[in-house]
């Protein structure tokens, strides 16, 4: 069983070709792009784009997503605003040769209840899917922190509420232990292995919330990656470390931080029998 090793390439550093010489150092081939030179994937230019393309090409990376910010908005905000950044960032997905492009259900105003904004992620989350199947583009709904999709029963209810064969799910073990879902595979696998069609690695602290690598939290990562190997996954596994810096929009590990929790997954793997590349 091979799986397909990914990462952040804007965890290591802004620059692409550092990103990509420390992927290749770790045994990547493929690349998780958020941002490159310090601007996000939905701002980049097309000349931007096509340059990015190139330093990809050049050295052998194929890209595993677009790791867009496109529900990670108010609610509030205009149905257009987000399906018009879906436009961006599937463009550049086109342009960099991914069919993936991971998304978010929304953020809720300071005291607003989240059973009350369900209607309205709905009706935005099948805005996003319809343009995805007009483009032929997958969107990978991923459990963030204090969005409407956070647990897995949330999750649950977007992807079969909007039924779209191009609205799937990422699974980000430490986000759920960050929200208070004490065990994460127990919880949630089940319920969303259905529609589990990409893995990000990070795992957390239940004590903290403190972000740690592979392994050495409470998010159960062994216990997942063990019964993807029994199902047959054989997908992406992109880390996304936060090792260093967190913030609403990403996070920040550098070289040698992403290169230790890239370490902490291979161990995992290596036990498992699960082969990267």
């Amino acid at each position: 069983m091979s799986w397909k090793l990914s990462g952040f390439g804007d965890e290591i550093d802004v620059e692409p070709v550092v990103q990509v010489t420390v992927l290749k150092a770790l045994g990547a081939n493929h690349i998780e792009v958020r941002s490159a030179w310090g601007t996000n994937i939905v701002d980049l230019s097309a000349t931007q784009l096509n340059g990015l393309a190139r330093v990809f090409d050049e050295r052998g990376v194929q890209v595993s997503a677009i790791a867009s910010p496109i529900g990670k908005v108010d609610v509030t905000l205009p149905v257009e605003h987000e399906v018009e950044r879906l436009g961006r960032a599937i463009a550049a997905a086109h342009r960099l040769g991914t069919p993936y492009i991971r998304i978010f259900s929304f953020f809720r105003g300071e005291g607003v209840s989240v059973s009350s904004i369900r209607d309205e992620v709905l009706l935005r989350m099948r805005a996003l899917a319809d343009l995805a199947e007009r483009e032929d583009i997958t969107l990978l709904h991923e459990n963030e922190k204090d969005i409407y999709g956070d647990t897995p029963e949330r999750v649950l209810d977007i992807i079969e509420s909007v039924g779209s064969p191009n609205l799937v799910a990422a699974w980000d073990s430490a986000n759920f232990v960050q929200v208070g879902v004490e065990h994460p595979f127990d919880q949630g696998y089940a319920l969303l292995r259905p529609y589990l069609r990409y893995l990000q690695v990070k795992d957390a602290l239940t004590a903290t919330s403190g972000v740690v690598p592979a392994g050495e939290g409470d998010g159960q990562v062994r216990e997942t990656l063990a019964a993807l190997l029994a199902d047959g996954y054989e997908g992406f596994v992109s880390l996304e470390p936060h090792l260093a810096d967190t913030n609403s929009l990403g996070g920040f590990s550098g070289p040698a931080e992403f290169g230790r929790a890239a370490r902490a997954l291979l161990r995992l793997t290596d036990e498992l029998g699960v082969q990267t590349v």
